[in-house]
């Protein structure tokens, strides 16, 4: 037998036995519903003061979505920062692991290096998001593991930092069909998966400070939806204007344009605060300091909207319901 038949022969099996094993490895604990409900049934008081906030993430962070938070946020809010390129919590957790685009994405005077940041204690919201895909990210990079490992750091540091988990999206060319995932992913891989196995301790520790969500991919898929219901609102006409276009102009199906970072960023502001953004300000800049594509005042006034009735409707925002 040839060295090329035995490596055939012998692929296949090795790749069963290798989902044989994940299937069979340990899954996450999850608490029972009453523990969940429990967790979630008292809202958070909103600050009363300008907030510092870091970022963990990647390019559906971005370095415009803060700079646009800091905005709506105003006077005496700031922000740090550490991005790469597609990085799960995991590559920014370990040393060892490379960060693709690290030195591109926080090339920016609010970078501040990730562990360094978190364990501070310095920030009043800690804001973690996992890479997509994040089917991938939870087989292959130990998702529940990771997210409670930097969700323990910001709590052991400070009694008071509160832990957010960025809720983000996928290509809108999705075979699956872009609506259908993130109504299915938000209880399935979000919540099953990151956030609710970060409760188990609830009924041994009651100082484990539960995380809440930043539902950003809730509040695309119900302003889209409104978006497609009418026809268009104002100066968006498509859910392809809420995304960016590459270099060499064709679609770009995951990164957000201006119009998008905006959308993101009040979803941002309503989660932090428990205030609704109607009336924010809707002409602002980039990071860079250049103008913005702005939403008008009827679609910046069906952005808000939107943002508001998403978030004060479900109860893991910690906002009042």
């Amino acid at each position: 037998m040839t060295l090329r038949t035995i490596i055939l022969v012998a692929f296949p099996v090795v790749a069963l036995l290798a989902a044989a094993l994940w299937t069979l490895a340990p899954r996450p604990r999850l608490p029972d519903a009453a523990a969940i409900s429990a967790a979630y049934a008292a809202p958070l008081p909103p600050p009363d003061h300008p907030l510092a906030v870091y970022h963990l993430g990647h390019s559906l962070v971005g370095r415009d979505m803060p700079a646009m938070l800091a905005q709506l946020a105003g006077p005496g809010y700031r922000y740090d920062l550490q991005l790469g390129w597609g990085t799960s919590l995991k590559e920014h957790w370990e040393p060892d692991l490379p960060i693709n685009g690290f030195a591109e994405e926080n090339d920016t005077p609010h970078f501040r290096p990730a562990r360094e940041a978190i364990g501070s204690g310095d920030y009043d919201a800690v804001i973690l998001t996992e890479m997509v895909e994040l089917r991938d990210a939870i087989r292959y990079h130990d998702s529940p593991r990771y997210f409670r490992k930097w969700a323990d750091l910001a709590r052991a540091a400070s009694p008071s930092t509160r832990v957010y988990l960025y809720e983000t999206w996928h290509p809108l060319d999705t075979a699956e069909g872009w609506l259908d995932r993130l109504d299915r992913d938000l209880p399935e891989l979000w919540e099953r998966k990151l956030l609710l196995p970060d409760l188990d301790d609830l009924t041994n520790d009651t100082s484990h400070r539960p995380a809440h969500v930043i539902p950003a991919g809730q509040v695309m898929a119900a302003f889209v939806r409104r978006l497609e219901d009418e026809g268009g609102i104002g100066n968006i006409r498509q859910r392809e204007d809420l995304f960016a276009l590459r270099p060499d102009g064709t679609p770009d199906p995951i990164h957000p344009s201006d119009l998008g970072n905006y959308l993101v960023a009040l979803t941002h502001y309503a989660v932090l605060y428990g205030q609704s953004p109607l009336g924010l300000p809707h002409a602002l800049t980039r990071a860079d300091g250049t103008p913005a594509t702005a939403p008008d005042a009827e679609a910046a006034r069906a952005m808000q909207d939107t943002v508001w009735q998403i978030v004060t409707t479900y109860p893991k925002t910690g906002v009042a319901q």
